[in-house]
């Protein structure tokens, strides 16, 4: 294998420009977030897991695993924000039918609320913002006639690219 193969394509000004503008954004969406959950009486870790129950795939309700899978949390952490949410009365706790080790937590009437409310205001926020948050278009990333098309980074089953994050070297 040659050396100059293994060796990541070098970023230009405009790169570096780039990627500076769209950790800008994401800084500013996380600002504009955590302001507006605040005023609303929840604290971002709240909010998240709200929209972590709401927004689970299939179905409306997650076991602890699943929040701590989705919202990258040790297990205890989601136990404990779980039981300071159900205080809160914005989730639910119920027994899993088929796994008496598992419990399953939904959305509350309130926490039904909350979200629907703080979502629409942060969907209006990405609106506004409209490209900005948007990764950077690289030119090299565009594949060459002769080769074929890699997979979009979207479509990865991570839960979130890294925004520095550069494309894979091309195998050829």
């Amino acid at each position: 294998m040659d050396d100059a193969a293994a060796q990541p394509e070098p970023l230009t000004k405009q790169d570096f420009e780039a990627l500076a503008r769209f950790r800008f954004a994401i800084r500013a969406y996380l600002r504009f977030s955590e302001d507006a959950v605040r005023a609303a009486g929840l604290t971002p870790q709240q909010y998240q897991l709200l929209l972590a129950l709401k927004g689970f795939p299939g179905r409306d309700w997650a076991s602890v695993r699943e929040l701590a899978d989705r919202l990258l949390l040790r297990h205890h952490s989601v136990v404990e924000l779980v039981g300071r949410a159900q205080n809160q009365g914005l989730v639910q706790r119920s027994a899993h039918p088929s796994d008496g080790r598992a419990v399953r937590v939904a959305l509350a009437p309130a926490g039904e609320r909350v979200l629907t409310r703080l979502g629409a205001l942060h969907r209006d926020e990405l609106r506004r913002m409209d490209t900005a948050i948007l990764p950077p278009e690289w030119e090299s990333a565009s594949p060459s006639p002769s080769s074929s098309p890699e997979p979009s980074p979207s479509s990865s089953s991570s839960p979130e690219p890294s925004p520095e994050s550069e494309p894979a070297p091309s195998p050829d």
